[in-house]
């Protein structure tokens, strides 16, 4: 089952993917930083999600 971090952190990423590409394509190294951040918060959200469903997975084996 997916949860809405697991959601909302892939959404980052590939925003920040998106902005990150402009960014290199446009010279633009803020937007490029941006986009970098932007992907590494949806990795970290998305993770946390992971293990936050994991959790709950292992409450119901009880």
């Amino acid at each position: 089952m997916v949860n809405k971090d697991q959601v909302a952190g892939v959404a980052k990423q590939v925003k920040g993917s998106v902005k990150e590409a402009a960014g290199k394509a446009t010279g633009n190294r803020q937007t490029q930083a941006e986009g970098t951040g932007d992907r590494i918060a949806g990795k970290v959200q998305k993770a946390y999600g992971d293990v936050k469903d994991k959790v709950k997975k292992g409450k119901k084996a009880l």
